[in-house]
């Protein structure tokens, strides 16, 4: 980096710490902000300043579990990482973690960096920085106010990936039809990744499906399995195109849920990408430790908390079964429509609500906590409805399971452990 960069990022490092010290915020994007305006290449250098590059994963679910997968494994065989841990994944987040990972020389102390990235954000990235990896989850519909439909998000990520380098090797989903699709733009190497296992499949399809058109010809797809929303084992009996076979199909996951058996065969397929042997992925993976607010356990006294982020309603669906076969039976559902959450709150009727027994204890609160009570009485269940999130924790005795969405979830948080994360 030139001088007038590094001194950029002291100065910024500096506006963090003043942050962060006086309780304006956690310094995790106003720092990224200022030295994007002050020099909007910033993103491009910082990147190049890292000796193994750069690694972007993005998706609509479980992309922060995903990249905190990979960190693990890469920081087990001796990597330095940069990464973006507060979940701060738009642009002047990412060039924030940087900055913080910087010495007060302004140098940046790491071998490489690995970012969560915003849906809408990556073409951005990809246009300021060209990754060594790019690994692409899936596409639900979420935030519609803010993204639109998935096929919107999709297009601009074809249209991104097509001006990558060959360098760049990207690993997709092959059981999200939408994803695989993309393999079509890709200029280098790819690597899909899916699930192969027919006794997960759903025997009923849910409510929530967003991608069940083919993305070549556009006619309905044909699955032979579903294991949730749209993805599976699809085929189109059209134009014959059908799900890729994926390189990576089976390893066990160091979390429960099926969608984090995905989260972790995505990291995994990365991981092998690098060159890395099994056996140091199944070390790395050793008592791995969820992401905050992702399937984490706090405990208040006596009482256990786990938390599970549920922002769409694929995640939240997932979320319902997981917990549900972890034997839930004290709930505490917290519906917020901020900013991060989306204004748009409709999509709660097209989570299946319907599956949680009805002898389970449910209390609801947020934001909008009238809209999730009237959406829980058409569901048949009878709600406790409490505007108070403080006063909604207080109000189970034993193991209580929250899914909340972004904003509710770090409130959460705040409550239980005292200290924010943005």
């Amino acid at each position: 980096m030139g001088l007038i960069d590094r001194l950029v990022v002291v100065a910024t490092k500096f506006v963090s710490l003043l942050s962060t010290s006086f309780g304006l915020g956690a310094g995790e994007t106003w720092p990224g902000e200022i030295a994007l305006r002050l020099r909007p290449d910033i993103a491009s250098t910082l990147a190049r300043s890292l000796s193994d590059g750069v690694i972007l994963i993005a998706g609509t679910n479980g992309k922060t579990t995903t990249t905190l997968i990979v960190k693990t494994i890469l920081e087990h065989i001796g990597d330095t990482v940069v990464h973006n841990a507060s979940g701060a994944n738009l642009l002047n987040g990412i060039v924030s973690s940087f900055i913080r990972n910087s010495d007060w020389l302004g140098r940046i102390t790491a071998d490489v960096g690995i970012f969560e990235v915003d849906e809408n954000s990556l073409p951005i990235l990809l246009r300021v920085m060209a990754p060594k990896r790019l690994l692409l989850l899936n596409l639900f519909r979420d935030q519609l106010d803010r993204y639109g439909e998935v096929d919107v998000i999709a297009e601009k990520w074809e249209k991104a990936i097509k001006k990558l380098p060959k360098s760049t090797t990207v690993i997709l989903n092959s059981d999200d039809p939408g994803i695989a699709a993309i393999g079509r733009s890709v200029p280098g190497n790819m690597v899909f990744f899916g699930l192969n296992k027919p006794k997960e499949y759903l025997k009923v399809p849910e409510h929530a499906t967003d991608s069940t058109f083919c993305p070549n010809c556009g006619k309905r797809l044909v699955y032979d399995g579903i294991y949730y929303s749209h993805i599976g084992i699809w085929r189109c009996p059209s134009c014959k195109n059908k799900r890729p076979t994926p390189s990576i199909h089976t390893w066990p996951s160091p979390l429960p849920g099926l969608y984090n058996e995905y989260n972790t065969l995505a990291a995994v397929a990365l991981a092998k990408s690098l060159d890395l042997g099994d056996t140091e992925i199944r070390k790395a993976l050793h008592g791995f430790s969820p992401a905050f607010g992702r399937q984490e356990e706090i405990e208040v006294g006596r009482r256990q908390v786990k938390l599970f982020l549920s922002k769409n309603p694929a995640g939240f669906n997932a979320s319902l079964r997981t917990v549900l076969e972890m034997g839930a039976k004290e709930f505490l559902i917290v519906l917020n429509d901020r900013i991060p959450d989306g204004r748009d709150v409709s999509w709660i009727w097209d989570v299946d609500f319907e599956m949680i027994p009805k002898s389970a204890r449910i209390v609801v609160s947020g934001d909008r906590v009238y809209d999730i009570a009237t959406r829980m009485k058409y569901a048949g269940h009878t709600v406790k409805t409490e505007p108070d999130l403080s006063a909604a924790l207080s109000a189970s005795n034993g193991k209580l399971y929250v899914l909340a969405t972004y904003s509710a979830m770090l409130e959460v948080r705040k409550i239980l452990k005292g200290r924010k994360i943005l």
